[in-house]
């Protein structure tokens, strides 16, 4: 504002309070005893303004801070890490940092701005959009393994067959093993004698021959494809729906926005 604007600006107000707050001479203003205590009063409701509209460099073109996810080994192989350095290359004032456990994190205690998990996991409660194809389980085992078995035709048969079981790292309970019987899902506890809690572990141990595998059909296909490795039941093992990001509101940091934009599926 030009010095008569403010000028022509202050004398209005202090027709409207009915105070003089400015005791101006022709050398200099400075403010009256009211002036003072009106200063003191609304200085606290000057500087949230201040904070305020500095909080809003976040919403111009060129989007910064840091975006927190959690997610789950799966998701965070296959999705984020393909993606996640031409993102950063391309929005260097962006940060990603990203947690990964098996467990399902409440993200508003946990600090966190969205999460990557199976979209059948997602609370209906989110936000929640696709950023990959659906998803099928299969089972698997390897050629020597099978050498001194019988196939399974059914998952019933599974229980005289030697599983590698796979422990969540959150709740601690085994994973079951899914299948589709009769157009029913049905969820089972397999037999086994090896226990394991991660799951490279116990992607190794199956290819090795140590029992049969549940894993990710796209792990998977090229082994199959050239018979390294024998898959079982296939006809029970139907897709679900694949990796979800999720947020609890839709009005999200222009950050966010933009990471959201880079994963999205099918257009990612």
């Amino acid at each position: 504002m030009s010095p008569s604007a403010l000028s022509h600006a202050m004398k209005a107000l202090e027709t409207r309070l009915g105070v003089r707050l400015l005791a101006r001479t022709t050398r200099s203003v400075a403010p009256t005893a009211a002036g003072e205590l009106l200063l003191r009063a609304i200085e606290p409701g000057l500087a949230q303004v201040a904070t305020g509209l500095a909080a809003l460099a976040d919403w111009r073109d060129a989007p910064s801070g840091t975006v927190r996810i959690t997610t789950f080994g799966y998701a965070a192989r296959t999705i984020l890490a393909p993606r996640l350095p031409h993102f950063l290359r391309d929005h260097p004032n962006i940060a990603v940092e990203v947690i990964v456990e098996d467990r399902l994190i409440d993200l508003i205690a946990g600090g966190f701005d969205a999460g990557i998990r199976l979209g059948e996991t997602v609370q209906r409660d989110m936000v929640a959009i696709p950023v990959g194809p659906p998803l099928r389980t299969v089972v698997v085992g390897t050629p020597d393994y099978f050498a001194h078995r019988n196939f399974p035709r059914t998952p019933d048969d599974l229980k005289d067959h030697v599983c590698v079981n796979y422990r969540l790292l959150g709740g601690g309970g085994l994973l079951p093993w899914e299948f589709s019987v009769n157009q029913r899902d049905i969820r089972m506890r397999v037999p086994g004698q090896l226990i394991v809690n991660d799951e490279v572990l116990a992607a190794a141990a199956t290819r090795a021959g140590a029992g049969l595998g549940y894993m990710m059909e796209h792990d998977v296909a090229d082994e199959i494809a050239d018979g390294r490795l024998v898959q079982v039941l296939t006809k029970f093992c139907t897709p679900y729906p694949g990796c979800h990001l999720y947020y609890p509101d839709r009005r999200v940091s222009p950050a966010l926005r933009i990471l959201i934009d880079t994963l999205r599926w099918p257009d990612a």
